[in-house]
This record gives structure tokens, sequence and C-alpha cells, in this order.
């Protein structure tokens, strides 16, 4: 059953169960397998896919920047994570109406790359330089791709590897959905919010 409310993995319980579902999914397995690619490669934390979500069969790859420090605690990158960046990106894919199984959501750069115990920093150049090996083999595991939403600066900076990946791929621009970004102006979240839409639309949904 899918969580009605944002932050549901602030519960133990909810991670634990959360896990279980991860390892006996079927459309996780080949992400998994990359995650654990990139640990071995970059030798840093991956945090791994919802398995909630879509997996490889879903049709909207949302990217967001790098893993925040909350995935620490639940070792996924899920709209359900206890930080308000997942509240907001929980209600803005909810307000546009896009199902959670049409759904993969990841990050530019996959890996950690803050030191334990600190906060978020943004990705160095050299790192957002290693992060694009990642992203083709990523896209092929998804054959019902249909578009993808890069979510920030650092995301949009991958377009142009996207766009060699798939040269036909929709591909929509929108906000971060992080708090500091979203209340800086009304601005913000009208623009996260229209972009989701365009991407419904894209997805053949009322958006």
């Amino acid at each position: 059953m899918n969580p009605d409310a944002p932050k549901s993995l602030a519960d133990p319980g909810a991670v634990a169960a959360r896990h279980a579902l991860a390892e006996a999914s079927p459309r996780l397995d080949p992400l998994r397998r990359l995650a654990e690619r990139i640990r071995t490669e970059r030798g840093r934390p991956v945090p791994e896919a919802d398995p909630l979500d879509g997996g490889v069969s879903a049709r909207l790859l949302l990217l967001l920047e790098t893993p925040g420090p909350a995935t620490g605690r639940t070792a996924f990158v899920s709209r359900d994570n206890p930080t308000g960046t997942a509240a907001n990106l929980f209600r803005f894919l909810a307000d546009a109406g896009i199902p959670r199984t049409d759904t993969l959501i990841w990050n530019a750069v996959p890996w950690v790359i803050h030191a334990p115990g600190a906060r978020n920093r943004a990705p160095r150049t050299g790192e957002i330089r290693a992060a694009r090996a990642y992203l083709m083999p990523l896209v092929a595991l998804m054959p019902d791709l249909a578009v993808a939403v890069l979510s920030g600066r650092v995301a949009q900076g991958l377009g142009p590897v996207l766009a060699e990946a798939r040269p036909d791929l929709p591909v929509v621009a929108i906000p971060h959905p992080s708090p500091t970004y979203v209340c800086t102006s009304p601005a913000v979240p009208a623009r996260i919010a229209a972009g989701l839409s365009e991407a419904a639309r894209h997805l053949g949904l009322p958006g």
C-alpha cells in the first residue's frame, strides 16, 4: 500500500519493510546491480531506488542532484524520506497525478558526496564529470522510458548526455524541490508544478 502522507520512512519499521520489498522486487534487480557497481567503482554509499516506484519499468525518470543526509538512515532515493525535499516532491508528484509505478527517482550524482555527519554540499566539477558515465547505463535499463525530468542545475547539466543516449526522449527541466529553493518565490513551485504537468502529458495523463 502506498503511503498517503510524506515522510513515512521516518519510521524504522517502514524502512525495514521497504528493504524487504526491494529484495523481492524483480523490477529493482537491475538497478540494485547498477548501484552496487557504482559503490564498488566510487567507494561511496549509493542509495537505491524505492520499490514502491516503477524501477526499470518506469516511464518517467526524475533526476535530482545528490543523495542527501537522510539517505544514510533509509538507504533509498525516495519521496518518502524524512526530509523537506522529499516531502515537497511527494506533494508535487501527487498533485501532478503521476502514478508511482510510472516513476523512477534517481540522482545525477548517485553516490553520497558529503562526509559522514556533515551537511550536504554541491557536487564538484569532477564528481559531475564522473557521474556522466553512469547515466547511459541507467537509461539502458529502462525500455519504457517516455520522458525525463531534470530537477536543478546539476541534473540539467547532464542533459547533453541524456540526449546522446536517447535523442528522441522528451526532457523537462524544473527547479530543485528543496525547501531552500521552493520558499524563495511563488514562481518556483509554480514552475515545478508546470513542468510535472508537462511530463504527465508526455505520459498520456491529464497533466
